[in-house]
């Protein structure tokens, strides 16, 4: 298959190193900036914004693509996959209208109310700043502040956690335009990714993500310093109850998009908090997670090239997608000073990196070494039988790597995950 990835970060290194598995497949690139991991391996690449539609579609003309896997969320926004599928070109992704259950938050709300689709929480919809601001000061209780647009992850604030009344109302001024107000949820939140072909969907293993910067859960939001998944693809706190109760919901919202005319194809991903009621919806993206797809990707034991296209054609099938029944844990090293004030162009130096998987991400290569840029720069997989090797694999990586960055040394470890089975004890 000749296939084209577009995006450069360490999802798109993962998606690319899991299709390299499949030597008869000829695999093209389109990203930003130039990531040594993808460039190893892709026959040709093209330096482009990926949100340069014209850029991307004449290059998958002229490399003679016939698939094409789109990574991060803004060039779906742009409507990359009607560009690539109006030129033949068959896209693991959703199409511009139905990447709005990303994109769009209002949109994904009010689609769950359409068709009463469990696990959405309380929430108002606002699009004047002065009528949202009287909601906060009138509302009995902590919400959510979410921004209607994409944010990288990084643009949610929580009213009693990151924000007091005033920084709320601070926060609304400054986003000055649609946002959706919802009730504050507690509980441990969980990652639920699955190939989606328009109707069929099938799950991958359970995964949770670290968005605070530093150690124990603090700092602010970034885009995810590191991940884990357990071996038996579930996590524990979260019973098999909850795991097919949040299936349910994602399946519920892919036939509630086929029934309003525009199926949804490609990857979807279910960002949940494990309720003391059950699963809620914290938002759907519309592509792998990063870091997510380092985990689920690095387990994927089937052709990566079948969930092409079983997805593309609409023929997906459990049958054809196995995974290895292993621990993995991911852990990034990001820039001094990040996510706010980035130290950029810093020398790294990789040190013995063992048994662990290494991608690359928002990094430059130069002739005389590693540079960092202004996002997180490199992740370290370990995958083992257990989460005490894989954590351990991981963090001997990430230890050994030296320059001004710094990463999250708690992720995976048994201290942290028995927090997190405390906490839901207690809610429970």
């Amino acid at each position: 298959m000749k296939i084209l990835v577009v995006g450069g970060g360490g999802r798109e290194h993962a998606i690319t190193s899991a299709l390299s598995r499949t030597s008869e497949n000829e695999i093209y690139s389109v990203m930003a900036k130039k990531n040594p991991g993808i460039a190893r391996i892709a026959k040709q690449i093209c330096l482009a914004p990926e949100t340069d539609l014209a850029r991307i579609v004449a290059f998958a003309k002229k490399t003679g693509v016939t698939h094409a896997i789109i990574g991060p969320e803004a060039p779906l926004e742009a409507g990359v996959v009607d560009r690539l599928s109006a030129a033949g070109v068959a896209c693991v992704g959703p199409t511009r209208a139905a990447a709005r259950i990303e994109t769009d938050k209002a949109f994904c709300r009010d689609l769950m109310t359409q068709y009463k689709i469990s696990g959405n929480p309380a929430y108002r919809v606002f699009h004047d700043t002065s009528e949202a601001i009287t909601f906060v000061k009138d509302h009995n209780g902590d919400l959510a502040i979410k921004p209607i647009g994409l944010t990288g992850g990084k643009g949610v604030r929580i009213m009693g956690e990151q924000v007091n009344l005033s920084g709320a109302i601070d926060y609304l001024r400054e986003i000055n335009g649609g946002v959706v107000l919802e009730e504050r949820l507690k509980g441990e939140e969980f990652t639920l990714q699955a190939f989606v072909d328009g109707f069929h969907i099938v799950p991958m293993p359970l995964v949770q993500d670290h968005k605070r910067a530093f150690e124990g859960d603090t700092g602010p939001n970034t885009g995810g310093m590191g991940s884990y998944s357990m071996p038996d693809h579930m996590l524990p706190f979260v019973s098999g109850k909850e795991h097919t109760a949040a299936l349910s919901i994602m399946a519920s919202v892919v036939a509630a998009m086929a029934h309003e005319g525009y199926p949804y194809k490609g990857i979807l991903y279910g960002q949940f908090m494990n309720a003391a009621g059950g699963p809620k919806v914290i938002e759907f993206n519309a592509r792998f997670g990063d870091p997510e797809a380092m985990n689920v990707l690095t387990l994927l034991s089937s052709d990566l090239t079948d969930a092409v296209t079983g997805i593309t054609e609409g023929t997906l099938s459990s049958s054809k997608v196995a995974f290895e029944h292993a621990a993995t844990v991911c852990k990034y090293l990001v820039p001094e000073g990040y996510p706010a004030t980035p130290m950029a162009g810093r020398p790294l130096v990789t040190g013995e990196k063992g048994d662990a998987i290494l991608y690359y991400a928002n990094v430059e290569e130069r002739d005389d070494g590693l540079f960092t840029l202004t996002s997180r720069t490199l992740a370290f997989v370990g995958k083992a039988d257990t989460l005490a090797k894989a954590e351990h694999i991981a963090e001997q990586a990430a230890s050994a790597v030296q320059g001004n960055v710094h990463h999250r040394s708690d992720i995976g470890t048994q201290a942290l995950l028995d927090r997190r089975i405390a906490h839901m004890k207690e809610l429970r």
